[in-house]
């Protein structure tokens, strides 16, 4: 596995954006998106979807150039109209809108409609951080998801990120998926010809298997918990309650009519929204309390946290958002490690658009 600068990767995420058609500043935006997730160790959703986006432009289901618009408001809350764009392009642009609104209401309310597959959760969150603002953000995915006790896809895994300022202290990110695993470790998984952990993904008949290609042959992934006895219908929930925020709130397409993030698989008939939907939120600290004063008792809780007595054979207990910060402190210093198959996607992404191809470090 080789290392490629982050200057590098970003500067071939950006030609080829530009390359289908996206504005220069669109674009911009729809590579820092991107690899965003490969500074932080979520290497399923960074470079390695780049060719996915290419696909799905190629299918006529991305459109580079979008009218992103305010199609409905209130002082605190909004509709936003993505027009196919990127879902890197058009989330950044809905969380500006319910960051100004919590700026002017105290907090800010955003579903959006009309979109794609919008990268991670977490860096639509983080936005609000710079703000003394605690960020919010959600969307819903392709149908990979069976709910507790069905055999049907009806569910994506639809993360859920809530980013939180401190003082001292790094903040407090959780972004996290609604399923046991995301489909981007399946993915991974597949390239390494490795086995799933027991509890991420059921067969066609709905019966537990590690085959983490079996999604390709009628399975499912399964909600956080795995199975009913570990608390598969809490995820489940959780899930739903991302897809009801994030499109019936909007008018995008929900539950099994959400489009496919992969080209090949068509979209179903007679939707009954437009495109795929998220939900972002602001609220700003000093509505509820001075943030001064707020960030200090986040870092007296960060820092008990932490502290905390660690179970044998464990270092240290983490706060979310630790783990992805030490990542990118590793990966701007020694490069972003990338398998072969997604360096070899990037080159003949490289080769098509007549960019300059990357050289590992």
């Amino acid at each position: 596995m080789a290392a490629f600068r982050f200057e590098d990767l970003h500067r071939l995420a950006l030609e080829v954006f530009m390359a289908i058609g996206c504005p220069p500043d669109q674009a911009r935006t729809a590579a820092d998106t991107l690899l965003s997730a490969d500074l932080r160790g979520v290497d399923s959703h960074g470079v390695a979807r780049l060719s996915g986006y290419v696909r799905l432009w190629e299918n006529g289901r991305i459109n580079p150039r979008p009218g992103i618009r305010v199609t409905y408001e209130t002082p605190s809350t909004a509709v936003v109209d993505g027009d196919g764009g990127l879902g890197l392009v058009v989330a950044p642009f809905a969380m500006e809108v319910a960051i100004a609104k919590a700026t002017q209401a105290g907090t800010g309310w955003v579903s959006t409609r009309n979109s794609n597959h919008y990268g991670i959760a977490g860096y639509h969150a983080m936005q609000a951080i710079p703000h003394n603002m605690i960020g919010m953000s959600m969307t819903n995915a392709s149908p990979l998801v069976a709910p507790t006790f069905s055999v049907e896809r009806l569910l994506g895994t639809n993360p859920i990120a809530v980013a939180i300022p401190a003082g001292e202290e790094p903040p407090f990110v959780a972004d996290l998926a609604t399923t046991t695993a995301a489909n981007g470790k399946l993915e991974i998984l597949q390239r390494k010809r490795a086995e799933a952990p027991l509890g991420w993904i059921q067969d066609a008949a709905g019966q537990p298997t590690t085959d983490p290609t079996a999604t390709t042959r009628g399975g499912a992934l399964l909600p956080l918990g795995g199975d009913r006895e570990h608390g598969s219908h809490k995820g489940y929930a959780l899930g739903a309650v991302v897809d009801i925020f994030s499109a019936i709130l909007s008018g995008a397409n929900y539950g099994p009519w959400v489009p496919p993030f992969v080209a090949f698989l068509p979209v179903a008939p007679n939707l009954p929204g437009k495109g795929i939907g998220h939900f972002f939120g602001a609220m700003r600290i000093d509505a509820f309390r001075p943030a001064d004063e707020f960030k200090q008792h986040m870092d007296q809780w960060i820092r008990r946290f932490r502290s905390a007595k660690p179970v044998e054979g464990q270092e240290r207990v983490l706060i979310p958002g630790d783990p992805e910060r030490e990542f990118e402190t590793v990966r701007r210093l020694e490069g972003i490690p990338l398998v072969d198959a997604v360096v070899s996607d990037l080159m003949e992404l490289a080769a098509r658009f007549g960019v300059t191809p990357i050289a590992a470090v």
